[in-house]
């Protein structure tokens, strides 16, 4: 059976606004009218299993979504370790090569927290492990898109910094006996 996973990344958050790292935010009130605005335009997704990364931001999109998500722990956000809750500028002033290896080397987790390569693992296991699912819905980050990306494509993970993923973007992926591709996005 054929495998349809739509990613949805969540509505941009306060920190998204402000140009900080993910802190596990929640959704204000523009981000849910956003999510619940984008709902009219949304892909349909009749029968298929939903699910949200553990992060208030993407299961407050999914519940203004209307999803009935299950929380998977595959969809995590990237942890961001010390630079969590920080300004960008401020993580730029403070640790610019830190910052610049972090933004172009897969491997690169000086920060504290996740390189792009295990982020990239943890959402290909997610992935390879929907077996018999035949429609998936999912909420959740950029980074995580990213690497479901790349995992589906074969691309190499040095790739991952030249995928941009906007809040409330969707990505479709098909999984058939000849492996993972990925698809546009019908609406």
């Amino acid at each position: 059976m054929d495998t349809r996973v739509l990613l949805v990344s969540h509505a941009a958050t306060p920190a998204m606004r402000q140009g900080r790292f993910p802190a596990d935010d929640p959704l204000d009130a523009r981000g849910i009218a956003d999510a619940m605005a984008w709902r009219e335009r949304m892909p349909p997704v009749k029968e298929a299993v939903a699910f949200s990364s553990p992060a208030a931001c993407a299961r407050d999109t999914a519940q203004s979504l209307g999803l009935k998500a299950l929380v998977a722990p595959g969809l995590a956000d990237m942890d961001y370790g010390q630079w969590r809750g920080r300004r960008l500028a401020e993580v730029a002033e403070d640790a610019p090569h830190e910052l610049a290896t972090w933004s172009r080397d897969p491997d690169a987790a000086s920060h504290g927290g996740e390189s792009f390569v295990q982020v990239l693992a943890r959402v290909s296991g997610w992935l390879d492990s929907l077996n018999e699912t035949a429609s998936v819905v999912a909420v959740t980050h950029a980074p995580v898109i990213r690497a479901a990306l790349i995992h589906a494509l074969n691309a190499p993970p040095a790739s991952f910094s030249r995928i941009e993923i906007a809040p409330l973007s969707v990505i479709e992926l098909r999984r058939s006996a000849r492996g993972w591709a990925w698809w546009p996005a019908q609406s």
